[in-house]
């Protein structure tokens, strides 16, 4: 059994309640009936009245098992209305403005999953990262001691001698475009945390650079160094390892000779770039140039999980997201 296949039986052997904010979009649509069919979740989707129009015109067989819910007019709204402004009034918001916040869908799932009505949101079909993300950031804030929001993705390359018989976590890929040392050595302290959770594997951690040791001098490489240094502190039994250049991080004759006696050069897991620069270019470039399949971005640092999607997202795209949003939420009430 794979990976997917894993996260999928592991959803419906514990199912939770994920919120669908885009609940007319027609790929969301369709995940979910694929979803519903397969038992793996309990759907919430917001934006009725159209959306069993929406499944009858797309043929869809099992939307009726999901629970609808109008943005403008339900039964808790003036429960988000209120629990929406006790949170942001501090920041300004009126009793009034948040009456009108919370028939916004992704303030909405937001607000349910604050509230216990359920247990994670996938959003993004329809909207941008920093839309999705916006709404989560002042709802749900960040997990406890941590302060910096990242995107893992897994990906699953070809040749199976690297990584975790081919898998690796790629991160930060989709949300911090300069992270400091004391951001970066939080992002590879929550890509442990993914690997172990949702990958399934022991994370060995790369701190990527373009110097290997000591090979090359730059404020640039200080930064790499300083966030290991940091995120060693954090997790002290953490497996760690950096500044390495990728080609010692991942092949082990290389990994021997520029970084000798290092337990996870040749060996990483779990690569963390230096910037979401890197990180998305390199997440790219190995997505087609060696035919590798991206699974994400995964939304870490979050205090429940929020998962976004690119706006030309597949249909299978959203089914995988939302089993791994589920294994999230199980991993968060272990």
């Amino acid at each position: 059994m794979n990976l997917m296949e894993r996260m999928v039986e592991q959803a419906r052997a514990n199912k939770q309640r994920i919120v669908l904010p885009e609940g007319t979009e027609e790929r969301t649509l369709q995940a979910a009936d694929r979803i519903l069919a397969d038992n793996i979740a309990d759907i919430i989707l917001i934006g009725e009245p159209e959306i069993m129009e929406l499944a009858d015109r797309y043929k869809l067989k099992h939307i009726d098992k999901a629970t609808l819910v109008n943005p403008t007019n339900h039964e808790k709204k003036e429960t988000y209305t209120q629990l929406l402004y006790e949170l942001r009034k501090a920041k300004g918001v009126t009793l009034e403005k948040a009456e009108k916040m919370v028939e916004d869908p992704l303030f909405l799932g937001c607000l349910m999953i604050k509230n216990g009505d359920a247990d994670g949101e996938v959003a993004g079909a329809r909207n941008t990262t920093g839309n999705v993300l916006r709404s989560a950031f002042q709802i749900i804030k960040t997990a406890p001691g941590v302060k910096v929001v990242s995107g893992a993705f897994l990906m699953f390359v070809p040749d199976r001698s690297y990584g975790e018989d081919g898998l690796m976590v790629f991160a930060d890929c989709a949300v911090l475009p300069n992270p400091t040392a004391s951001e970066l050595a939080q992002i590879a302290v929550s890509t442990a945390k993914t690997a172990r959770d949702i990958a399934n594997i022991d994370p060995r951690i790369a701190m990527l650079s373009f110097s290997s040791k000591g090979s090359a001098s730059h404020e640039m490489v200080d930064k790499v160094v300083e966030a290991t240094r940091l995120a060693k502190e954090m997790e002290p039994s953490l497996k760690i390892d950096g500044e390495l250049q990728t080609d010692a991080a991942i092949v082990p004759a290389v990994g021997a000779s520029k970084a000798p006696g290092s337990e996870i050069a040749g060996h990483a897991n779990v690569l963390v770039f230096p910037s979401l620069e890197v990180g998305n270019i390199a997440y790219k470039l190995v997505q087609r140039l060696a035919h590798a399949e991206a699974v994400g971005p995964i939304l870490q640092g979050i205090a429940a999980p929020v998962n976004d999607l690119s706006r030309g997202c597949s249909v299978d795209d959203i089914y995988k997201m939302i089993a791994i949003t589920c294994n999230q939420a199980i991993s968060l009430k272990k």
